[in-house]
């Protein structure tokens, strides 16, 4: 009876959709002939991914999971194909008795449901799930398992062949050796869980692989000790470094395409006592995308921002460690502040992200381009607006004061705690105080803090001591909330979001600034007159349920 079901009858019989929506999205249909009829529902905005599982729940008795919730059995994922999971949008997620659980979006395929029989020779169960959680649980679940399956092969196939056989051409071919093989699987998969950097460190019996996600380094795999040579010398040949060279550091780079995306690897190899240890930090240069009331910015600070950005000439900088999301926000300033009639000019190094109308440098040391000669060359380009991607030294730092006051908005990043240390920084660097007084506009100190995960966060009454951390004693009571963890998100976050703040320098700063006031002197001033600090406005996202209690005291304590 299922068999001659169909999805659009369904959606009509439960009242999701009208006899002309169903006829407008069937036409639409067979003009994209890859688009499945569900897809051309959604497209058109007729309804959304929870509407077809509710009618399809209703309709065919067929109950649904909250599959972001459910603890997928790996055995069970096992047992498919990846090919096949992807092709039906499905996932295997357990076995009970003889029976496979199955995920699936479209029920109504019998063409996957007999798939799945032969290849398994199993008995199925169905539940349903939306197609985009669905292939979430693809990407985290079928990376692992086939990362697994590519270090199983590069192991055993070191079992009867020697790592030291293996020439540059072997380690260059693109298809054939275990090693390519190895080292493609563990890019591809730290692509697919969104990670910034991939870690590959030797010890002495073995070599571990940790990659950077939201900001904390987690284990994927360990493999063979013997093996660490082959994978840094595949790497060093990706990057066009020195093969041969093993006692000190060197800095490659590669510029790839995976999965329709050109993806920037920068590679940093380190001598270590069991070897030599591989960074390899991953940027997207397909695009950006963001916009300044993108970046997290409270309406109070996105004012104070908007006012320090529409100066006509001056430096603004925007502070923090690294991986902090300077350079995201100083890109979302260009983007919004790139006109026909401005010249802009960028020297950066790297050149993260590619914007269109913008003049971007890229820093080039080994053949004498760095920020301060690159920023004197742009300084007879007749910019309007310069953008340096970080001030290293005194002589760059000078360059860049002087640009600004002499008609140029300057844009840049400096490594720095807070906004008002930024100034004393300044001045330690050896510019002249009221140099840095007349220059300096504004200053944007950030950093990244763990978001939530909305789907699993628990909800508790903050302790005393909980409340005298955070600067909160006004002896009331205080929902706050921490992290669980579901199939959603990691450890209990999902994402992360920026915390700022914001110093316009005024001419009350300016005069601190002549009399090389202390930090303190400076940021006690800046709240004075309507700053917020970084600590208070974590404190805000942690009362708004954004943010955990601990990831807050990253940031500061205000215990005494």
């Amino acid at each position: 009876m299922r068999k001659n079901l169909r999805l659009g009858d369904i959606l009509v019989n439960a009242g999701k959709i009208s006899v002309t929506q169903l006829e407008k999205a069937l036409s639409t249909q067979k003009e994209i002939k890859t688009k499945r009829l569900g897809e051309a529902l959604i497209d058109s905005g007729y309804l959304k991914e929870e509407d077809i599982l509710e009618a399809l729940e209703s309709q065919l008795k067929i109950p649904s999971i909250d599959l972001g919730n459910y603890k997928i059995n790996t055995k069970a994922v096992a047992l498919v194909a990846e090919n096949i999971a992807r092709k039906y949008d499905l996932i295997p997620i357990d076995i009970e008795d003889d029976r496979l659980v199955v995920a699936m979006s479209d029920p109504l395929n019998v063409f996957a449901i007999d798939d799945i029989k032969l290849s398994t020779n199993r008995k199925i169960k169905i539940v349903l799930s939306t197609k985009s959680v669905i292939q979430r649980s693809i990407n985290r679940y079928y990376s692992k398992e086939g990362t697994k399956k590519v270090v199983a092969e590069f192991e055993e196939a070191f079992t009867t062949s020697s790592i030291d056989d293996l020439d540059e051409e072997d380690l260059s071919n693109v298809h054939s050796a275990p090693v390519v093989k190895l080292v493609n699987s563990i890019i591809s998969q730290a692509i697919l869980m969104k990670s910034s950097d991939i870690h590959i460190e030797p010890f002495e019996k073995s070599i571990r692989v940790r990659i950077r996600i939201d900001g904390d380094l987690q284990e994927i795999m360990t493999f063979s000790r013997r093996s660490h040579m082959a994978i840094v010398t595949r790497i060093k040949i990706m990057g066009k470094m020195d093969i041969a060279e093993r006692r000190i550091p060197q800095d490659g780079r590669i510029e790839t395409e995976i999965d329709g995306k050109e993806i920037d690897m920068r590679i940093s190899t380190l001598p270590t006592v069991y070897g030599e240890k591989v960074v390899i930090r991953l940027l997207d240069r397909d695009g950006f995308d963001f916009n300044k009331e993108d970046l997290g910015f409270s309406e109070h600070d996105l004012d104070t921002f908007n006012k320090i950005i529409k100066q006509p000439y001056g430096i603004v900088l925007v502070t923090g460690p690294t991986g902090s999301g300077k350079t995201t926000t100083l890109y979302a300033v260009l983007k919004d502040i790139n006109k026909e009639e401005k010249n802009i000019i960028t020297v950066e190094d790297p050149v993260e992200y590619k914007l269109h109308g913008i003049n971007q440098v890229q820093v080039n040391v080994k053949a004498g381009l760095t920020f301060a000669s690159g920023l004197r060359s742009i300084l007879r380009q007749d910019p309007d607006i310069i953008m340096i991607g970080e001030i290293r030294d005194s002589e760059t730092a000078e360059i860049a004061i002087r640009a600004a006051i002499t008609g140029h908005l300057v844009l840049s990043t400096l490594h720095t705690n807070d906004t008002a240390s930024t100034v004393v920084r300044l001045v330690d660097m050896g510019i002249e105080p009221y140099l840095v007084s007349s220059s300096v506009v504004g200053i944007v100190s950030q950093r990244l803090v763990k978001r939530l995960c909305p789907s699993c966060k628990i909800a508790y009454e903050a302790s005393e001591e909980c409340k005298k951390a955070l600067g909160l004693n006004n002896g009331r009571s205080l929902t706050l909330y921490k992290p669980n963890g579901c199939n959603k998100c990691i450890k209990g976050y999902r994402g992360r979001i920026p915390v700022h703040e914001v110093m316009y320098i005024d001419r009350d700063i300016r005069r601190l600034i002549d009399k090389e006031a202390t930090t303190d002197e400076i940021e006690e001033a800046a709240v004075k007159n309507g700053m917020k600090t970084l600590f208070a406005s974590a404190v805000d996202l942690a009362l708004s349920g954004i943010t955990s209690v601990e990831e807050v005291l990253k940031i500061g304590y205000t215990a005494e």
